[in-house]
């Protein structure tokens, strides 16, 4: 193909245009894409809870894991079925559309069933029977960067589901394992322009699993966006001090408000629409 690189149709040589594809009204690439929520589904009343405030900002994207891979095999794995069922109801009430993770090819179904976009975690990111079934799907994947792996080895794994027939691919940056530990990963920001200047998909940052704190989510957010990045999925709960899993770096709910306008003039003036509520967000708590 006269490509230098070892990936081929996800480089800016084979496609010099940017990738965009709509998913529920949101184009994707073009348009600031938004994805909140928690880490987890715990309950109705969490995830019914939660939705409903994001659907005061117009959010379009409903994050949450309904099977949760965890470091710890006695941490809280998810709800499995239960959880994606939860999600599917509580987006289909608030008009959102559901982004969760996929663990492996035998699930590949039942996430179909339930969610608009299937996630790809860190842990799997190098899972090539996954990528190459996902590339057989007509649904959105979210591609995250593996915690141990080169932009090289990122984009290669997104060649997997492209080359299998899926072009509909987000890739996320969400923190490299590194010597530091202040944080609960080193967020690579660089990794947002220098993979838009080597591939036409679109990029997402994820400044909740890249820092482990939710005190570092709003400004990273806003210098993600200011480096090129075309969205953010960020972990929001209401009650994150009681959360199942990673409640450090959940943003509170009046946080995540606080946060949209900051958002707001940052897409702006990289000309990108963002399409929320912002007479809600700058009105007091409810």
């Amino acid at each position: 193909m006269g490509n230098r690189n070892p990936y081929q149709l996800v480089s800016r040589e084979w496609q010099p245009e940017d990738t965009h594809f709509v998913v529920n009204g949101v184009v994707i690439g073009k348009d600031l894409m938004m994805i909140a929520g928690p880490c987890a589904v715990e309950n109705r009343e969490q995830i019914f809870t939660i939705s409903e405030y994001l659907s005061k900002f117009n959010i379009k994207f409903l994050r949450g894991g309904a099977y949760k891979p965890r470091t710890s095999p006695y941490s809280f794995q998810g709800l499995k079925t239960e959880g994606l069922q939860l999600l599917r109801e509580a987006a289909d009430k608030y008009n959102m559309a559901v982004v969760s993770e996929i663990l492996g090819t035998e699930k590949i179904e039942e996430l179909c069933d339930y969610a608009d976009i299937l996630q790809v975690g860190t842990r799997n990111m190098q899972n090539y029977p996954l990528l190459k079934a996902l590339g057989k799907i007509e649904k959105p994947i979210l591609l995250k960067r593996g915690m141990m792996s080169t932009i090289e080895e990122w984009l290669l794994a997104a060649e997997y589901i492209m080359s299998s027939g899926n072009e509909k691919i987000i890739l996320c940056e969400r923190g490299i394992r590194t010597f530091e530990n202040a944080t609960r990963n080193t967020l690579d920001i660089s990794a947002v322009p220098l993979v838009k200047l080597l591939s036409h998909l679109p990029v997402i940052l994820d400044p909740s699993q890249g820092t482990g704190m939710r005190e570092l989510v709003t400004p990273v957010s806003s210098a993600a966006i200011a480096a090129g990045a075309d969205g953010l999925i960020v972990e929001v709960h209401n009650q994150p001090d009681e959360a199942l899993s990673d409640g450090d770096q959940s943003l509170y709910l009046d946080q995540f408000r606080d946060l949209l306008p900051l958002l707001r003039k940052q897409a702006n003036f990289r000309n990108k629409r963002f399409d929320y509520d912002g007479v809600y967000a700058l009105s007091p708590l409810k």
